[in-house]
């Protein structure tokens, strides 16, 4: 199995920046599409940003210019560099992986725990 175990999250000021992490540990061949996900007490769940394995990036309009996904490959840990944060980027983060299990294996997703950023003056 994979296990993704996401870091960073805590409260900032309107502004303030945070780095999350998730990383990816277990068995797995290579590690291709990572998505960020938030979702905010009351609201659906929506995707902040994305970062394939040819490193194709993409961020939601809500978050553009403010916002950036990274992976470092040697760790198989993805980033989401958050900038700027404003009163309605709180939610809770959770990371998503596409892993291929073996060479021509299927793909499969996985989960992190999610990670709390509360964003509060």
């Amino acid at each position: 199995q994979v296990q993704l175990v996401e870091s960073g999250g805590g409260v900032v000021q309107p502004g303030g920046s945070l780095r999350l992490s998730c990383a990816a540990s277990g068995s797995f061949f290579t590690l291709e599409t990572t998505t960020w996900y938030r979702q905010a007490p009351g609201k659906q769940r929506e995707l902040v940003a994305g970062l394939t394995s040819d490193g194709s990036a993409n961020v939601a309009d809500s978050v553009t210019g403010r916002f950036t996904i990274s992976r470092d490959n040697g760790k198989n840990t993805v980033y989401l560099q958050m900038n700027s944060l404003k009163f309605e980027d709180t939610a809770v983060y959770y990371c998503n992986a596409q892993v291929r299990v073996s060479e021509l294996g299927s793909l499969r997703g996985y989960w992190g725990q999610g990670t709390q950023v509360t964003v509060s003056s």
